[in-house]
C-alpha cells in the first residue's frame, strides 16, 4: 500500500507538493528595466558631454548614476542570473559597476589624484570599459542586430571619450558625447521593444535576432 507523507506538526496527511504561485515561479524580464537605466543616465551624460548642455549640471548625472544607472542595473543583473541568462547579467551588472565607480570616482577619489593627471585618470577608465566593452561585443552577435550595433556604438564612445579625457582635447569629447548620445537611443528602443513584447504579447519593434533556431 503506498505511503502519505505527513506533515511535521500534526497526522493530517499533507496535500500533494503545492505548486507555487504563479508570481512566485514566473520571473519578469528585468533587460528593459536595466536598459532604461542605461539609456536614461548615458543619456544625461553624453548630453554634457556633447556640449549641448552646460557642465555645470554635472552633479545631477551622478545622482542618477548612483540611483538608476548603478543600482537599477545591479539589481537587474541578479534577475537576469536568476532566469539563466549569463549574458544580461553579465552586461547589466558590468555597466551598473561602471556607473557605480563613475559616482565613487568623481565624488570620492578624484580629488586625489594631481590635477595635470586627471584626465590620464579618467581616460585609463574609459579605455578600460571600453575594452570590456569590446569582449562582450564578442559575444552578442546571437542576440540581435541591435544589442550588437548599440554594443559597437558603445565601444567607440568609450575609446573616443578616453582619448578626449587623456588628451585634453575638448572637442574629441564632445565627438564621445555625440556617439554617447547614440548609445542612449540605441538602449531606449531596446528597452521599448521589450517592455512592449512583455505587454502585448508580441513583437512590436523590430530587433531582427540573429540566433539560428
Amino acid at each position: 500500500m503506498a505511503t502519505v507523507d505527513l506533515h511535521p506538526s500534526d497526522s493530517v496527511p499533507a496535500p500533494k507538493e503545492a505548486v507555487p504561485a504563479a508570481g512566485a515561479a514566473a520571473w519578469g524580464n528585468s533587460a528593459p528595466l536595466a536598459l532604461a537605466a542605461f539609456a536614461v543616465t548615458t543619456f544625461i551624460l553624453s548630453m554634457v558631454n556633447s556640449g549641448l548642455v552646460n557642465i555645470a549640471v554635472l552633479p545631477v548625472v551622478f545622482g542618477v548614476a548612483l540611483m538608476f544607472g548603478g543600482l537599477t542595473q545591479l539589481v537587474a543583473a541578479f534577475f537576469q542570473f536568476r532566469t539563466g541568462n549569463t549574458f544580461g547579467g553579465v552586461l547589466f551588472g558590468s555597466f551598473g559597476a561602471f556607473w557605480l565607480s563613475l559616482f565613487a570616482i568623481a565624488q570620492f577619489f578624484l580629488k586625489d589624484i594631481p590635477a595635470a593627471q586627471q584626465g590620464h585618470a579618467l581616460g585609463l577608465f574609459l579605455y578600460a570599459f571600453g575594452i570590456f566593452t569590446v569582449w562582450i561585443l564578442a559575444a552578442s552577435f546571437r542576440t540581435n542586430a541591435l544589442v550588437v550595433l548599440a554594443l559597437a556604438d558603445l565601444v567607440a564612445t568609450f575609446f573616443v571619450l578616453g582619448a578626449g579625457n587623456w588628451g585634453g582635447n575638448l572637442t574629441v569629447v564632445h565627438a564621445g558625447g555625440y556617439l554617447g548620445l547614440v548609445a542612449a537611443a540605441l538602449a531606449a528602443y531596446l528597452s521599448c521593444a521589450e517592455v512592449c513584447e512583455a505587454s502585448y504579447k508580441r513583437s512590436v519593434l523590430p530587433v531582427f535576432p540573429l540566433a539560428r533556431h
